[in-house]
């Protein structure tokens, strides 16, 4: 029995091998099954974030386009800021230029160029009379200071200069004293003079209260009253002269030395409007039938009056003179002009 039992074993060893791979076949197709199924999974799961990521680009596209046009009206509405800005501001300066020109009367002369825009105007009050030149510079380089014949120690009138330089305006410059060198006369300039950015002299404090003045590489006039070479760099001078004293600084009036307070003369004076215009005047004096002259004290309210912010007391007496468009408007009080040591030209 055993033996038949074993036989039938033997028999069906074949069919149960196959029934045995049938199903290890089985189980490995469900293996098959599963991974395509998450595969299948995974690919829905990744369309849908392609689809969000599509939305988030189109949400993206519209910000960004929002932004584009937010930046756009920004960027309208402040140039249309500037332009209004620009344009009240040139209401303002017109506003400002008007006031000044109404405080300074009616316009007895006029030069214009590319360069520089010249006024100039009688002034009449009692007992000294001069004239007032008001300069816009367009163009720096035309401020000059000249020395006589373009030489240290030499004498030359102010139209002289003017001249030989072919300046349009023209008033004499700082301060000089006369000595003799070398059995010769010779015009010593008084304090520092810068001609073009240099120091024409090595910095001379002496006596310490004579003033610096002239215009920077802008063109706007400078001042101060010097202790070192390095306060007169601190305002990038250009052009510059020395004389004492100063009279107006920011609009209000500067101390006056006794000496210099009660006494009239001629005066030559360089200052600056809010809008830094120039202003240079010449009044005459020691003539009685012509005019006698201004004190400093009543020259100050007389710049006040005039709208005058800062404002310097240059070499006067007999050396005050105003050149203009080829001869000179005042009356030197020497009956002629005298030679000084250097000038203010405005080139044309």
């Amino acid at each position: 029995m055993f033996k038949i039992n074993l036989f039938l074993v033997f028999l069906a060893a074949p069919f149960l091998a196959l029934f045995i791979a049938s199903r290890d076949f089985v189980d490995q197709g469900r293996l098959l099954e599963f991974p395509s199924i998450v595969l299948a999974q995974q690919v829905e799961t990744l369309q849908e974030e392609m689809d969000l990521l599509q939305e988030k680009v189109v949400e993206m596209g519209i910000i960004v386009e929002n932004q584009e046009a937010t930046f756009r009206f920004q960027e309208e509405n402040l140039s249309n800021l500037s332009e209004v800005s620009a344009t009240q501001r040139e209401l303002s300066d017109d506003i400002y230029e008007e006031r000044i020109l109404n405080m300074l009367g009616p316009t007895v002369a006029t030069y214009l160029s590319n360069t520089s825009e010249i006024k100039i105007f009688q002034l009449a009050e009692l007992g000294y009379r001069g004239y007032i030149a008001k300069i816009k510079l367009f163009d720096p380089s035309v401020f000059q200071v000249a020395l006589a014949e373009d030489t240290l120690g030499k004498l030359e009138t102010t139209s002289n200069a003017a001249r030989r330089k072919g300046a349009i305006l023209a008033i004499n410059g700082g301060g000089f004293y006369m000595e003799n060198r070398d059995g010769k006369p010779y015009a010593r300039l008084i304090g520092n003079t810068v001609i073009d950015g240099r120091l024409v002299e090595p910095f001379n404090g002496y006596p310490g209260d004579l003033f610096f003045t002239g215009v920077n590489r802008r063109g706007q006039v400078i001042g101060t009253v010097p202790s070192s070479e390095q306060d007169i760099r601190a305002l990038d001078p250009y052009q510059g002269i020395s004389f004492i004293p100063v009279l107006l600084k920011d609009g209000k009036k500067v101390e006056i030395p006794d000496s210099w307070k009660t006494t009239n003369q001629p005066r030559t004076i360089i200052g600056k409007y809010a809008n830094d215009d120039l202003i240079m005047i010449v009044i005459d004096g020691r003539q009685n039938d012509w005019s006698i002259g201004v004190t400093l004290e009543l020259l100050q309210d007389k710049l006040l009056e005039l709208g005058v912010k800062e404002a310097y007391n240059l070499d006067g007496g007999g050396s005050s003179a105003m050149y203009f468009n080829g001869q000179i408007l005042n009356k030197p009080s020497d009956g002629k002009e005298r030679p000084v040591a250097n000038n203010i030209l405005i080139m044309p």
